[in-house]
């Protein structure tokens, strides 16, 4: 392929990103705009049940409005971007939301045993990549147990045979227990997709997140996240979209064309405003 056709095939693939975007910001503006105002008058709406604190009460009408939507507006805006994402993902993986296949009981167990081994700080064993391999190797004598796991990403990409699995925390805020729980989930999908491509296949399982809650390109020292997954299998911010649009200027690609249509949340915001507040 010569480079005309090269450039032209990335000029087309970052219109489709972007076209997404768009798409996916205009979609949520109008939904997000509809369903608040049509809830204004109900005790039962999204901003109207979360006004009952009587602490933030005493703060004002205008706190108290404010609180509630910021709640509403950072959980469906974190749905908004996983969906986003996904699609994203479909323009250049096989994209599945589910892992199914066959589990063995002494796979579980190595599990188990990593997992209470990173939550006791008196263990010196640490997470770390080559983990994934031991429950991959294990010898295995007891009957397969069936199992599904639904799966935030799993992604195929065809170009380098490359299965990626990938737990998704919009900002990456777990306790003990979610962190646990997260890298339990993928230990499991890991060694069911084992199972089922086989032991050369090549599969790499990420926690990732949508941004750097510590600030873009700083050190991600979410100690919760580090006491369950080692370093090398975090996509935290700028590495997470990379991923996703297969460049390394996916993140600047994504924030830069969400900046543009970000404008269309704040319109929405200052109208659904309008209702409430007058």
């Amino acid at each position: 392929m010569n480079e005309r056709k090269i450039f032209m095939r990335i000029v087309e693939t970052e219109k489709s990103i972007r076209q997404i975007i768009r798409s996916s910001v205009e979609a949520y503006t109008s939904g997000f705009e509809a369903r608040h105002i049509r809830e204004v008058n109900n005790p039962n709406g999204t901003i109207n049940m979360k006004i009952h604190n009587v602490f933030i009460v005493a703060l004002g009408e205008e706190i108290q409005y404010y609180t509630a939507l910021v709640r509403s507006l950072d959980s469906s805006l974190g749905n908004m971007l996983e969906k986003m994402a996904i699609n994203i993902a479909k323009l250049f993986y096989k994209v599945e939301k589910s892992v199914e296949g066959n589990l063995y009981p002494e796979q579980t167990a190595k599990i188990a045993e990593f997992l209470e081994a990173y939550k006791n700080k008196e263990n010196p064993l640490k997470p770390s990549i080559f983990h994934y391999e031991e429950i991959k190797n294990i010898k295995t004598s007891s009957k397969l147990i069936r199992k599904t796991h639904v799966s935030d990403y799993y992604l195929y990409d065809e170009k380098t045979n490359t299965h990626h699995l990938i737990e998704l925390k919009i900002g990456g805020d777990l306790d003990n227990k979610k962190a646990r729980s997260e890298k339990e989930a993928i230990f499991e999908q890991y060694a069911i997709l084992s199972n089922s491509l086989g032991k050369d296949a090549k599969i790499k399982c990420h926690f990732a997140t949508a941004y750097n809650r510590f600030g873009e390109d700083k050190e991600w020292k979410q100690t919760r996240v580090l006491q369950f997954f080692a370093k090398e299998e975090l996509l935290i911010g700028r590495d997470f979209w990379n991923l996703i649009c297969c460049s390394d200027r996916g993140y600047d690609i994504v924030i830069d064309e969400y900046k543009k249509s970000a404008y269309l949340i704040n319109e929405a915001l200052e109208n659904i405003k309008k209702e409430y507040l007058g």
